[in-house]
């Protein structure tokens, strides 16, 4: 078969489509790749036995436990503990949370570190409903779930943990699928009470990694 002169325009037009298929199968493998192994940070690992670095430092409180019992940081000082922040009203996020924390508990290495679950609607979240709410997951002792007036809350939530929440105005309670907006982070505090990572509740991957510093913390 005669090969097509350069001027023929067929040619042209298959050289063309040839580029852009190599191109959109290049962008094809990145982005499935990049979705494969996770964001960078989620890569990055540590050296064999190097404690993560250090974030912040949880400032002092003063709250009360589902049991009514007064919780400070100084209780909590001495091990390493992981919090999370959650409303019992809530109906995506917070059930899943507490679940992911649940089971996280049955992985944890030692059964002697807190976990901590500080609601983000105190005025509501009193300890007697904490407590209702924490039967629903079994939750043992050394899981605590705080409340507090909420001004202090909301100030060692943003001010200490660096974490957002938002309540919604009521003009926007119809566009919301829940009234107050809050991080879906797990955040793990060493023994001293400095803040050394913060993990995506709902990524497998980061639980595991939170498994691993909680290990070299230990």
């Amino acid at each position: 078969m005669e090969a097509p002169s350069p001027q023929d325009p067929s040619a042209g037009s298959s050289i063309q489509r040839t580029v852009l298929w190599g191109l959109l199968l290049a962008v094809l493998l990145a982005v499935g790749l990049g979705a494969l192994m996770g964001p960078r940070w989620l890569r990055e690992t540590l050296p064999s036995g190097e404690e993560p670095p250090v974030l912040g430092q949880v400032p002092p409180f003063e709250l009360l436990n589902r049991d009514g019992r007064g919780i400070s940081r100084e209780d909590l000082l001495g091990e390493p503990w992981i919090a999370d922040f959650i409303f019992t009203s809530c109906r995506v996020t917070c059930p899943a949370m507490t679940q992911r924390m649940a089971s996280l508990r049955t992985r944890l290495p030692s059964t002697q570190l807190h976990l901590v679950s500080i609601s983000v609607d105190p005025e509501t979240d009193r300890p007697d409903i904490l407590e209702k709410y924490a039967r629903i997951y079994e939750a043992q002792d050394r899981w605590l779930f705080l409340t507090g007036e909420t001004e202090e809350v909301y100030e060692l939530i943003e001010g200490g943990f660096k974490l957002g929440v938002h309540v919604a105005a009521p003009e926007d309670l119809n566009r919301s699928m829940e009234p107050i907006t809050h991080s879906t982070r797990f955040v793990l505090v060493d023994a001293s009470g400095y803040i050394r990572g913060y993990y995506d509740a709902f990524d497998t991957v980061s639980l595991t990694r939170l498994l691993k510093d909680l290990r070299r913390l230990l």
